[in-house]
């Protein structure tokens, strides 16, 4: 299976290829949609990989979190590497439900101690259009997708799954 590096290279080759398309096609790289999908798309590849099923081994995937690596390991222990985490659907969903979970788990807090102390803590996300969020789902999953193709794993691989006779 290829290594994290050669991951990261595919991923960037695709996103630089397509990123010069399109430029070349008047795009402006400050659009909303672009930036949502390009930074979506970094995130999927750097930061939430298929691989943080390995956290507690050391990958790439998971030290670039750092000290934070430490979150990922729950997630390692609730799904084998190419299990579900390697899907083509839920796999990317599980890892966004799982940041999103751990994030709330300590922002909540937080923010109570916060507004204890009289902090005034707003979150709430730029205004953005609402159609950025699907370009940037679009360019999470796109590298999500990348990576498990580069790993020999096809779209109907959770079909012949569930075919096969146990």
């Amino acid at each position: 299976m290829p290594s994290g590096r050669v991951h990261e290279a595919v991923n960037l080759t695709v996103l630089g290829a397509g990123a010069l398309a399109y430029l070349a096609q008047g795009g402006s790289p400050e659009e909303p949609r672009a930036l949502a999908f390009a930074l979506a798309y970094l995130a999927g590849t750097y930061l939430l990989s298929p691989d943080l099923d390995l956290a507690e081994k050391g990958v790439r995937a998971g030290r670039r979190w750092g000290v934070l690596r430490l979150l990922w390991r729950p997630y390692g222990w609730l799904f084998r590497h190419r299990g579900l985490s390697h899907t083509w659907v839920l796999g990317p969903l599980t890892r966004l439900a799982y940041l999103g979970g751990v994030v709330w788990v300590l922002a909540f807090p937080l923010g109570r101690l916060l507004a204890y102390l009289g902090v005034d803590w707003d979150l709430r996300p730029p205004s953005w259009p609402k159609e950025a969020l699907g370009w940037g789902l679009l360019g999470y999953y796109l590298s999500q997708w990348l990576h498990l193709l580069a790993d020999g794993i096809w779209p109907d691989h959770d079909l012949r799954q569930l075919r096969r006779p146990r």
